[in-house]
């Protein structure tokens, strides 16, 4: 340690000090050049000046005129005087003091006579430095003008040289204090920065070895030295805390009698119901994407509810995630077979990525999926469009994404596949074909429509036979459910159990039941000691808008969300309660979202030009009513907004769940806040404190804005604290828990009896 301070202590000093110079040098001939031009200047003001009457006297031939004329100037700032001179160069008068050194007319003077020019030079005579300008003297006669003498302005440049002096030792001075400086600063930084946190690393260690870690936590920063250990042992750091509060939470549980479901929990469970088998999760997103900046390789973590919900189980339970590689790097970050280990700083699990072209990506995901399946499932009054050549992309797709499952699957016993979404409707089918010793689940995100509303859809037998492939079936709320149930009756030949919400169908047995997703509600989380009207303060600042109120909207720009039926009812806000304007802004987070499909990209603009409408209508100095900010925003970014505003608005005119509602409940540990939630919205079911909207009524919406920023603190809290209570009991983990509970209890006979039995109990409390 000590010969590593030596080192730092010399290089620093041999560092600043050849700085200074070099700096100090560079002064030095800036400063010299700008003197010498200002005394260029000045002579030849002075020359300007006193040339005419020098000549006058000259052709008076008055030499006792000119020594007192040249005498006045002896004593001036810097001046050391003046000399006249014939035009052979003969001394006619000088300035007293000079005569030694002017007796003969230096060579500048010789040369501005022979010349007819003015010239100026700076010369050393004898230990003397000056700097002397000349120029020629004319007087008029009858052949004109003609050379009668010389002017020598003489200014003594000793000052220069003192003020170059006086640089050098201020510059000596400053290094001597800046060595000193540094010096001690570095030794306090070596003590502080590096012998310190080595000192408490190696006592925390001792601490994580010993269990005491909780009362020895070290500062991230000092981690940061010891690279590239740091990240290994923060992680191990960080599992060890975390197995050591899931431990402290589950004995306060106990203690309180509580059930609620943790990652450690969810863990155990899933071993325990899975025995030697495997969990696979199959979704078009994947949790992780590579992206391309430059040289360097972004990992980014997709806006998606259905990663927010998955990634956690996976993290917890280990397994595989087969989705479609769609980062510009994500090649490069995966081997052969297109698996890398999620995720990046602690894997947990495989990620295999599924490569698509360009044209099955248009045709499956934008197409079928997005411009097909998504509106016909959804009320949002936008016509589904379904083409053949989508379908057949939407089949070879899933074929593909099979094929790679099969292959992650193989040497596996008794797998339980978790499909995810309506990007996969005819996959179950095509994995039960495969291996009938799997169990296979489909979760649908998005809502079911009714009959009347599939029926629009031509392969709807297709999609129907292929979801009916799976062991069990979810969605989101029970209506959901019914009309799935009720799709089924009306489009295939089958058996329904209306009582135990099954289907008979191919001598296979499929059920069908609700399961309302969610998320992780912690209260261990750490947060910023800020209050929420400062957080909120300083990110209204960092947008450049004053208002002491937010509202906030956090959603994909999506037409089902609806953007502009919210926008109407803050501006009908604004329109009847006056006194807002100028205190209530409200941030909309939009992230753009397939841009590639026309109804999606005119949606973009469409919102783009309401919120520019109605900020022009009430436009301020600084303030606006609406705040869009237009891209892709993460976890962390997003949450300072969660915690500080005044209230979120959820105004979807469909959707099977919404987990924005949930999130914003699970950050407000402050329990204040106002959730305004559309009732088309899963989430109404279960967020009944949240003030339930219906988002085409743009009165009632409006309404809803005053009553929540209006409501008294009391009824906030009490209002978030219910809602909190609901969603730590009925958590992300706990869905996970009773999806993969019920699918694992499923029982599978032989092939050769080709029956599925379903075994009750399945539900988890």
């Amino acid at each position: 340690m000590r010969l590593l301070s030596a080192r730092l202590i010399i290089s620093l000093i041999i560092g600043v000090t050849l700085v200074s110079l070099s700096t100090s040098y560079y002064q030095v001939i800036v400063l010299k050049r700008q003197m010498q031009r200002d005394l260029d200047r000045r002579a030849e003001v002075l020359g300007e000046s006193l040339a005419s009457n020098v000549e006058r006297d000259l052709q008076r031939d008055a030499p006792h005129t000119l020594q007192r004329t040249v005498q006045q100037f002896a004593n001036r700032e810097h001046l050391a005087g003046l000399a006249v001179y014939d035009p052979q160069g003969h001394p006619i008068a000088v300035t007293t003091n000079l005569q030694p050194l002017m007796e003969s007319a230096p060579p500048i003077v010789l040369q501005a006579l022979k010349e007819d020019h003015d010239a100026k030079a700076f010369v050393r005579m004898g230990i003397a430095s000056i700097h002397i300008y000349a120029l020629p003297l004319h007087g008029g006669d009858k052949l004109g003008n003609k050379l009668i003498g010389g002017l020598a302005i003489v200014h003594d440049t000793g000052y220069i040289h003192g003020e170059a002096l006086r640089i050098w030792r201020e510059t000596f001075l400053s290094a001597l204090a800046h060595v000193f400086l540094i010096v001690l600063i570095t030794l306090l930084i070596v003590r502080w920065s590096i012998a310190g946190p080595i000192a408490r690393t190696a006592y925390w260690i001792k601490a994580l070895r010993t269990g005491r870690a909780m009362s020895a936590r070290i500062k991230p920063l000092d981690l940061d030295l010891f690279r590239p250990l740091a990240r290994e042992v923060a992680t191990m750091a960080e599992s060890l805390n975390t197995a050591r509060s899931a431990a402290e939470l589950e004995a306060r549980l106990r203690e309180t009698g509580e059930s609620i479901w943790t990652p450690e929990r969810l863990a155990v469970h899933v071993r325990s119901r899975l025995e030697d088998g495997r969990i696979f999760v199959v979704s078009n997103r994947e949790p992780y994407t590579h992206t391309r900046r430059g040289k360097s390789i972004e990992v980014n973590v997709p806006a998606s509810g259905l990663v927010t919900a998955i990634e956690p189980v996976l993290r917890a339970c280990g397994g595989t995630w087969v989705a479609h590689g769609s980062g510009d790097a994500d090649a490069e970050t995966a081997d052969s077979r297109g698996r890398l280990m999620v995720p990046p700083d602690d894997p947990h699990y495989t990620l295999r990525r599924v490569w698509l072209s360009k044209e099955e990506e248009q045709g499956y995901y934008y197409g079928f999926a997005n411009e097909g399946l998504w509106p016909l499932c959804h009320i949002a009054h936008t016509r589904p469009l379904f083409r053949a050549e989508d379908w057949k992309h939407y089949q070879d797709v899933n074929r593909k994404f099979a094929k790679a499952l099969l292959e992650e699957m193989e040497g596996v016993s008794n797998p339980v596949v978790l499909v995810q979404d309506y990007h996969f409707a005819i996959l179950p089918r095509l994995i039960k074909q495969k291996r009938p010793d799997a169990r296979v689940a489909i979760f649908w995100h998005i809502p079911w429509p009714n009959p009347e509303a599939f029926g629009i859809c031509p392969w709807q037998r297709e999609l129907v036979d292929g979801l009916l492939g799976a062991d069990l079936i979810g969605f989101h709320i029970q209506a959901h459910c019914t009309n799935f149930l009720q799709t089924v009756d009306r489009v295939v030949e089958s058996r329904i159990d209306w009582d135990h919400s099954t289907v008979q169908r191919h001598e296979h047995r499929t059920t069908v039941h609700p399961f309302p997703i969610s998320v992780d509600l912690s209260d261990e989380k750490k947060v910023p000691r800020q209050s929420a009207y400062e957080e909120r303060a300083s990110l209204l600042k960092t947008l450049g808008v004053e208002a002491v109120l937010m509202g906030l909207g956090v959603d994909r720009l999506d037409y089902t969300k609806g953007i502009l039926e919210r926008f109407l009812a803050i501006e009908r806000f604004l329109e009847k309660y006056p006194r807002y304007q100028g205190v209530f802004t409200f941030v909309q987070i939009g992230a753009p979202s397939r841009t590639h499909i026309k109804r999606y990209h005119d949606l973009q603009a469409e919102v783009e030009a309401e919120a520019e409408r109605i900020n022009w209508r009430f436009r301020a100095e600084q303030w606006k009513p609406i705040v869009l900010l237009e891209r892709q925003h993460s976890h962390q970014e997003i949450e300072p907004y969660y915690r500080s505003a005044d209230l979120c608005l959820v105004t979807s005119l469909h959707d099977g769940m919404n987990l924005v509602a949930k999130e914003f409940v699970a950050t407000r540990q402050d329990e204040r806040g106002v959730l305004i939630l559309s009732c088309f919205t899963g989430a109404a079911r279960e967020l009944r404190d949240a003030l339930q909207v219906n988002p085409y009524d743009v009165e009632q919406t409006a309404e809803a804005i005053r009553a929540a920023l209006e409501m008294s603190a009391e009824e906030k809290e009490l209002r978030m604290q219910r809602m909190r209570k609901e969603i730590r009991e009925h958590n992300v983990y706990r869905w996970a828990a009773n999806l993969i509970g019920e699918v694992c209890d499923i029982r599978l006979d032989s092939r050769e009896k080709g029956e599925n039995e379903y075994r009750a109990g399945a539900s988890v409390a």
